[in-house]
This record gives structure tokens, C-alpha cells and sequence, in this order.
């Protein structure tokens, strides 16, 4: 059993600080809540890395909001149902589409500068999208453009402290209440902080597999602190691989927008057949896990280990305008956008599962809140809609900050975890167990699975449960100690449901089963996996 502490400390011994509000994590959602809870909170913001290490970062296509006239919350609600593929809560989703439009115009007063045409702002269409609804920055670098403008503002915020490279090991909690949380500096040294609400913005988990575009950061820590927090946990067996990441020798995972199908880019085979026409009457344009799922067959029946994206047939200048980040990144290792195909293979990309908020942000541990990828607030379903995960994250935020300015203050005391039990032995070869639990998951719990697959990545990763017994204390450790939580919430849940659905594909349940398991999945530590209905009520 996963340990509800992964580490030991006596809270006598240790400094303390008390603030407000601490905010866990960068991204969007952290950078975002953090602004918005420092209007009226004293706000203290810890990352493990730096402000600009998060997903969001990397975030290409955009984000949707209902901005045309011929758009409407209606039809961006029906797109996020449909993709969701049944697992959306439809309260959740309404709060998204009708606040969004408010979060970007919050962005836009941050600083944040949005592409225009003819003094409208620019609008693309991606997968499963039935308008053109996704605002972008530097053609295909929305998510730079966000963090550059958010990031201007945290820095410069009088009232929000800032403690880069601080690594959080565990939450603090009494009475079932979140109290704060225990935080190791960059020189080994610990600190327990105290605050009258903590909010996990820590992200996804790509780091589980192998081959994913998420930076080096993804490593689940959010969901696996409140995991052995006592927080209930859904929906983890969800997770979207992005069908077209660069695949070439030398180059890592490089994302290859959505939004590049979205203007009419083309899949071939290696024989140079189209063939999405034997999977969806969308196309290229279908839900990720269809695109993702029939690139790996047209792999294995030609063969080969990518297919082609091709946008040849569109002018240079547009290319080169609305992708100038992904132009330029192929250059760099020979490959030109305008003239070639583009290898292509999937890539872990998005958890839709995460710790389990209602819909203020608000977990199952009071004062404890979760924001953007770490969260699950219902929105996603069981398959991410493009572009909804930013525009998640900032309506969210803005609910999360609501509740919490009508907290009232907290007594600064929490559960002490003093035994020194733990052996002190170093590890060993770390990376090389990172590496073979990452290639276990591709294996086991990637994107198709079947019973004989999970029971046995299940066997080899409780195989790593000693580790727990381990005085940890290096950034790699604690990461590793995070994700091998992450992989056995993700395998169980994965191997619990027997039906496929949206980012959850069971060869041996190959069809989807509305009767039976049109249900959340929730992990908890100490009652265990359960399921729970899905909410159709608005």
C-alpha cells in the first residue's frame, strides 16, 4: 500500500511560514490562480522547477472560447460532450463554455496578445470542433505567449511570493481539512508552510510513458500528494496520446499541432495513402483517440514506426504564418514543413483524470483545491476536446479564488509524521527504473490494453512498492516515488474498467458499454476503487 506520508518530519523541528493562499505549480492554472487570489490574499507560489517549466508552455493550437457570431456556447458544449464520449459532467461543461469567454478577455487585460486578422481575433478549427472557435498567439505559440504574459505579472505582483526550485513532498492535514503543506528547498532543508487554502496546479503525468510531449516536469506529483492525502481520485485509466508527435531519429517528441489538420493538413501512410477514411466520417479531423488508435494500425499493417502529416498543398506563406515555431523546429533537423511530409507517431499528451474537484475547484479534502491538468472537474470526459484545457483552467481559477476569499482563517497546526523508520540506503540505477516503468506502461497501459497486459505491469510495478521504505530525498527520487503512484492508480483503474471508452481502448472490451460503465472511476488510499454515476443534470 502506498504510505500516506513519502517522507519523515517532526513539524517541532521544522521552520514554518504562514501565508494566505500557497499555490502548487506553474502553467496557466497556477500562474492564472495565483494573479487572481493575490488581489485579496497574501500569496505564496511554489514551483519545482521555474515559472516557464509547465505544459502550458508548450501548448500550441490555442484555446476555445465561444467569440464568433456564428458560434455558440450550445455548439461548443455539444463538441465537448460528444468527444468526452459519454463521461462529461454537463454542469461542468456549462460553467466552461459560458465563463470562458470572460477568462480570455482576463488574459488579454494580463497582456496576453492574441493573433488578429482585419482587427478580429483570428480564429482556427481543430479536431472535433464544429467551428472555427480557437484563438492563437504567434500562430503556434499560445501557450509561450500566455506564461510570457502571466509570468510578467507574477514577477512584478508586490503581494505574491515567488519560491522557485522548491520541491512540495507532502500536503498537511488534520480534522480532514488541508492545513499547508511540507516543502524541501533547493539546499535539501525542510519547511512546513501553512495556509487557509492550498491549490495543486502541478500538472499531467506524460512523464509515465516513454514517448510524450509533455516536458520533464510531468511527473504526477499533484495527483500522488493527494492521493496519499486521503483525496479521492477519478478517472485516471483516461489518458490522450496526441496522434502526431515528430517521430524522427535524433529529434525528441516535438508536438505537431492539432491545428495543422485544422487547416487541412493530410495523414498518409508510408505507402503515401490517406486512409482516415476507414476510421471516422471526420477525418483527420476526428477525436484524438480515433486519429491516435488508427495511426497505430496503419503502423502495424504497413509496417512501420510513423505515418506522414502532409500540408503541402497549402501555400508556403501560410505555412510559414500560421506555424512558424513548428517550421522552424523541423529545420532544425532537415525537415521543411512547406515541402516535406512530416513523420509522425503518437505520444502521451493529456491526463483527463486527476484529483476530483466539484465545481469550485474544491476537493474532497476541505480547503484543498486542484486547477487545471491535475484536476478532474468533469469537463473532459473520457477524451479531451483541442483546446478546452486552457480555457478550463483559467474558468476554474476564477471559481477557485471566489470560494477561497470567503475563507476564514485556520489554526496552523496538522498531523506530525516524526518515525525514522526509513532506510536510508541509496537507490541505485534511478534512471534506468524510470525508463523500464515507462516502457512498461507503453506496453501494458498505453494506448490499447487487454487483462493479461495489465495484470502484468500491475505485478512488476508493486514490485517496486520498497521504495516507500526508503529515506528519499534527491528531486529524482521523490519524482520517481510520484510517478510509480501515478502508474498503479492509472493500471488499476485501467484493468477495473472492462469497456472501451474515448482514451481508454480494452482490446479485450473492444466496444463501449453505456449500461454497465457509464461511470467515474474514484481511487481513494484507504477505501479503495469505487464508481460513481455521471452527472446529467445542469
Amino acid at each position: 500500500m502506498i504510505p500516506r506520508y513519502v517522507v519523515d518530519f517532526d513539524l517541532d523541528k521544522l521552520p514554518r511560514i504562514e501565508t494566505d493562499v500557497i499555490v502548487i505549480g506553474a502553467g496557466i492554472a497556477g500562474l492564472y490562480t495565483a494573479l487572481k487570489a493575490s488581489e485579496n490574499n497574501r500569496v505564496l507560489m511554489i514551483t519545482k522547477k521555474s515559472l516557464f517549466d509547465s505544459n502550458t508552455r508548450y501548448a500550441q493550437g490555442g484555446i476555445a472560447a465561444v467569440i464568433s457570431d456564428e458560434d455558440s456556447p450550445d455548439f461548443l458544449a455539444q463538441d465537448t460532450l460528444i468527444a468526452g464520449a459519454g463521461l462529461c459532467d454537463a454542469a461542468a461543461v456549462d460553467v466552461l463554455v459560458h465563463e470562458g469567454p470572460h477568462g480570455v478577455q482576463e488574459l488579454i487585460r494580463f497582456g496576453t496578445n492574441f493573433d488578429e486578422e482585419d482587427g478580429h481575433f483570428a480564429l482556427t478549427k481543430e479536431g472535433a470542433h464544429s467551428q472555427r472557435r480557437i484563438l492563437h498567439a504567434n500562430g503556434d505559440a499560445t501557450g509561450y505567449e500566455i506564461v510570457r504574459a502571466l509570468a510578467e505579472k507574477v514577477i512584478a505582483d508586490p503581494t505574491l511570493e515567488l519560491w522557485d526550485d522548491h520541491f512540495v513532498l507532502d500536503l498537511l492535514t488534520q480534522d480532514g481539512e488541508c492545513r499547508g503543506a511540507i516543502v524541501q528547498k533547493p539546499d535539501g532543508s525542510r519547511v512546513a508552510v501553512y495556509g487557509r487554502a492550498t491549490i495543486l496546479c502541478t500538472g499531467g503525468t506524460g512523464q509515465l510513458y516513454r514517448y510524450t510531449t509533455n516536458p520533464e516536469v510531468a511527473t504526477g506529483d499533484g495527483v500522488a500528494m493527494a492521493y496519499r492525502a486521503g483525496a479521492d481520485i477519478r478517472d485516471m485509466e483516461f489518458n490522450q496520446f496526441h496522434p502526431t508527435s515528430l517521430c524522427y531519429p535524433g529529434a525528441p517528441r516535438f508536438l505537431i499541432s492539432e491545428a495543422v489538420r485544422g487547416e487541412g493538413a493530410y495523414l498518409r501512410n508510408n505507402r503515401g495513402e490517406r486512409f482516415m477514411d476507414k476510421y471516422h466520417p471526420q477525418l483527420e479531423l476526428a477525436p484524438r483517440d480515433v486519429v491516435a488508435r488508427a495511426i497505430v494500425n496503419e503502423m502495424e499493417e504497413t509496417k512501420s514506426t510513423y505515418v506522414y502529416i502532409d500540408i503541402t498543398h497549402k501555400t508556403p506563406e501560410l505555412i510559414k504564418h500560421r506555424f512558424p515555431t513548428i517550421h522552424e523546429y523541423c529545420l532544425n533537423y532537415g525537415l521543411d514543413l512547406t515541402t516535406d511530409w512530416i513523420p509522425v507517431a503518437p505520444a502521451a499528451h493529456y491526463m483527463m483524470g486527476g484529483v476530483k474537484t466539484d465545481l469550485y475547484g474544491q476537493t474532497s479534502i476541505r480547503r484543498l483545491f486542484a486547477c487545471g491538468e491535475a484536476s478532474s472537474t468533469g469537463v473532459h470526459g473520457a477524451n479531451r476536446l483541442a483546446s478546452n484545457s486552457l480555457s478550463e483552467a483559467i474558468v476554474f481559477a476564477q471559481r477557485i479564488v471566489d470560494v477561497i476569499n470567503k475563507l476564514t482563517p485556520i489554526s496552523t497546526t496538522a498531523d506530525n509524521h516524526p518515525g525514522n523508520e526509513r532506510n536510508s540506503v541509496l537507490m541505485g540505477a534511478l534512471i534506468e527504473r524510470r525508463l523500464k516503468l515507462q516502457k512498461g506502461m507503453v506496453r501494458y497501459a498505453g494506448l490499447r490494453r487487454n487483462r493479461v497486459g495489465l495484470l502484468k505491469g500491475l505485478e512488476e510495478l508493486k514490485r517496486q512498492l520498497p521504495l516507500f521504505q526508503l529515506a528519499l530525498s534527491k528531486r529524482e527520487e521523490l519524482e520517481y516515488a510520484n510517478l510509480l503512484t501515478c502508474a498503479l492508480l492509472v493500471t488499476e483503474a485501467a484493468l477495473n474498467r472492462e469497456e472501451s471508452r474515448g482514451g481508454h481502448y480494452r482490446e479485450d472490451y473492444p466496444e463501449r458499454n453505456d449500461i454497465s460503465w457509464r461511470v467515474h472511476t474514484i481511487l481513494n488510499r484507504e477505501k479503495g476503487i469505487r464508481t460513481e454515476r455521471v452527472d446529467d443534470d445542469v
